[in-house]
């Protein structure tokens, strides 16, 4: 029984952002700051600055995480920095009250088309099934529900706001 994976996600999004130490399979120790928390896999992508200047990325498999421990927590320059790695040009050159107006306008189409929705952070949520990554484009959907994902993206793509 892996205690570790049968976290929901929610229970997995307080780790990221946060420096923890992740004890792995046979009492390996990994430490690092949490990008993400894959929610299929109950992976964690653990991101060390070095001081060259370098970052080094590293993923702990889910089935091999006996135990994740919070050291420091990390604020919203954290945040930034990580998200920043990932996405370097500032989500396409947008502003944050761009991105802010693409995802209110995107949560309310959605709405108005009795598509339930959630705000988690920067992302939107669909359903429980589909998130919505800045900046809010159809590319900008994942799920694993291919019909799902197929119909919103369409819905994104009709969007009358231009983004």
């Amino acid at each position: 029984m892996n205690e570790w994976r049968e976290k929901k996600p929610q229970e997995w999004r307080r780790y990221v952002n946060n420096e923890v130490k992740v004890t792995a399979h046979e009492k390996q120790e990994c430490q690092g700051w949490v990008f993400t928390v894959d929610p299929v896999s109950a992976s964690v992508v653990l991101v060390n600055f070095q001081d060259t200047g370098r970052t080094c990325v590293t993923v702990v498999m889910g089935h091999a995480v006996e135990a994740v421990e919070i050291l420091k927590e990390g604020g919203p320059e954290m945040e930034e920095r990580l998200s920043s790695l990932f996405m370097p040009t500032g989500h396409h050159g947008l502003t944050k009250q761009e991105l802010q107006h693409r995802k209110d306008s995107l949560r309310v189409w959605l709405e108005k088309n009795r598509i339930p929705v959630v705000e988690e952070g920067e992302t939107l949520r669909v359903a429980g099934v589909l998130s919505v990554d800045p900046p809010y484009g159809p590319q900008d959907c994942s799920s694993s529900n291919e019909i799902i994902l197929s119909r919103v993206q369409s819905l994104v793509q009709n969007n009358p706001v231009k983004m």
